[in-house]
């Protein structure tokens, strides 16, 4: 795989994602998990959000190394020490978004273990991870610019 550009485009829909998905979490009851579980459709929402919002932070971190690295990754956690290495993320970053990328898989593969109480957890006291995570990948970014291709 040679490295080319990494699309302004994809960069954009991806962190319109992150920024939604969050902001529909932040919509719910988070202030007790009674009120967040009094209607099981929280529940629903919040996992289906937060995994939404973790895809598009790995899709994000990928399309970068593929593009703009010409470099291959297919698990999640592979994705985290990619953009470590090419010094996108630091080590706290990185080691954070490995946390997430395992997170991730734990609710697509062990969703049967997740409880209700540890996803209040995550979503009332934890989102601020993937909004830190993007937003030092947007400031590698911007100050990069000649790894973007601008054309919408």
């Amino acid at each position: 795989m040679s490295p080319s550009k990494v699309s302004k485009r994809v960069v954009s829909d991806r962190y319109q994602w992150i920024d939604r998905m969050i902001k529909e979490i932040k919509s719910l009851p988070l202030d007790s998990y009674d009120a967040f579980t009094a209607d099981k459709r929280n529940v629903w929402s919040a996992e289906s959000c937060l995994r939404r919002a973790l895809e598009a932070l790995m899709d994000l971190g990928r399309h970068i190394l593929a593009k703009g690295f010409g470099r291959g990754v297919s698990e999640y956690r592979e994705i985290a020490s990619g953009l470590e290495d090419e010094r996108i993320l630091s080590a706290e970053k990185g080691k954070r978004m490995k946390m997430l990328a395992g997170y991730r898989n734990r609710m697509v593969h062990f969703y049967h273990e997740m409880s209700d109480r540890e996803l209040y957890q995550i979503c009332s006291s934890q989102l601020d991870d993937i909004k830190d995570i993007a937003t030092e990948i947007s400031r590698w970014l911007k100050n990069h610019p000649e790894i973007m291709d601008d054309t919408l």
